[in-house]
């Protein structure tokens, strides 16, 4: 039997919270708007969606070479994602100008998708403990894909929305806020990037 309860807390739990997607979505749309930032959030989208069917398709296969890929998969995204918080945090003037524009991009957000393996996990995660054990045809698997990732694109959203209500609020206090961010991306290439483990 379905466990709807349960999918639905790990769902929630893991899209809202914050991370790259949220982050980034968030500093995108204090600096050039929602309209403008959409893009970025239909490329979040877009690449949600192509990791939760290959997660569905190649669960298996997957999650056999996860062991074997995941320092890898895990220092190219915490680069990727050091890069975003330096550019983020070196950020010199206010306004627009300083911020890297190459950041809010369609072609980004997917790529995005791809160096982070908080996502793929989810993906495999998600596939193989709610979905396959109880669906496994195409429909199924396009279904919750696309179910998964709307729901993520309702998280950026509401993180978007949230960095343009307080636009002015951040105008006035933008460099450390910036940091504070920066640091979040930090950590969150520090989480994934498999260096707290070599400690254990």
């Amino acid at each position: 039997m379905f466990k709807i309860i349960p999918f639905i807390s790990y769902v929630f739990v893991v899209t809202f919270t914050p991370g790259p997607n949220n982050i980034i979505s968030f500093i995108n749309a204090r600096e050039f708007g929602y309209k403008k930032s959409l893009k970025f959030m239909l490329g979040i989208f877009s690449g949600f969606i192509i990791i939760m069917l290959l997660s569905s398709y190649f669960n298996l296969l997957l999650y056999n070479l996860i062991p074997k890929i995941e320092v890898y998969m895990g220092v190219t995204g915490a680069v990727y994602m050091s890069y975003l918080a330096l550019k983020l945090i070196r950020g010199k003037s206010k306004g627009k100008q300083h911020y890297d524009q190459r950041v809010n991009t369609f072609f980004t957000g997917i790529l995005l998708q791809f160096v982070n393996p908080k996502v793929i996990l989810y993906g495999i995660t998600i596939m193989a403990n709610f979905i396959i054990p109880h669906y496994k045809s195409n429909i199924a698997f396009l279904s919750f894909s696309v179910l998964l990732a709307a729901v993520s694109f309702v998280s950026i959203s509401c993180w978007a929305l949230f960095g343009i209500v307080f636009r002015e609020f951040l105008a006035r206090h933008e460099k450390p806020f910036n940091i504070v961010m920066g640091i979040l991306l930090l950590y969150s290439a520090y989480s994934i990037s498999g260096i707290g483990n070599l400690f254990n």
